[in-house]
């Protein structure tokens, strides 16, 4: 990633062929960058409006050691990653936080649900706090780059790469390849 200077207003785009990234994990941070509500932003659409605060949180936590940020919207509660959509597991139950227009309802994180549903597994969308990820027993994320990644620590707490995971995966590859 390519972080702006802010001692200047020059700018650079730049496109480039990226490989999918390995399922091995990442880590999040919590990041002291909030998402805005949609009253007081574009948040339901892809927007240069979203983009300098997803970087400011990215950048921050990467500083600090961290691969990706975890922000949460002007309330408190999780909203997703800097670059992905969230979603946690808690004694076998699926849980992501309800679109509450605080953050874009990806198209994978819509296809991991419906995928979820459609194997029997329950997913719940709903308030989660940071309190919930942290006592989460998986930790995952869904988003255009990376499709569906485990993560394998928040802050200090270390996350299992579980079966929850790996069966949203599992089912998100079949479809993708058509071998359902």
């Amino acid at each position: 990633m390519l972080m702006p200077d802010p001692e200047s207003t020059r700018f650079c785009l730049s496109l480039f062929e990226a490989a999918m990234p390995d399922a091995t994990g990442y880590s999040l941070g919590v990041s002291r960058f909030r998402r805005p509500t949609l009253e007081t932003m574009p948040t339901d659409i892809k927007t240069g409006a979203l983009y300098p605060n997803n970087a400011r949180a990215l950048r921050d936590a990467q500083s600090r050691g961290f691969g990706n940020a975890l922000v949460l919207d002007m309330l408190g509660n999780v909203a997703e990653t800097a670059s992905s959509n969230l979603f946690i597991v808690k004694d076998g139950i699926v849980m992501t936080p309800a679109p509450n227009g605080t953050f874009l309802n990806g198209i994978t994180r819509q296809r991991i649900i419906a995928l979820l549903r459609q194997d029997g597994r329950a997913v719940v969308e709903q308030r989660v706090t940071l309190d919930d990820v942290l006592a989460a027993d998986e930790v995952f994320s869904t988003g255009n780059y990376g499709k569906v990644q485990p993560i394998t620590r928040v802050e200090g707490h270390r996350c299992a790469i579980g079966p929850l995971y790996r069966k949203a995966r599992e089912l998100y590859w079949a479809f993708a390849h058509d071998r359902r």
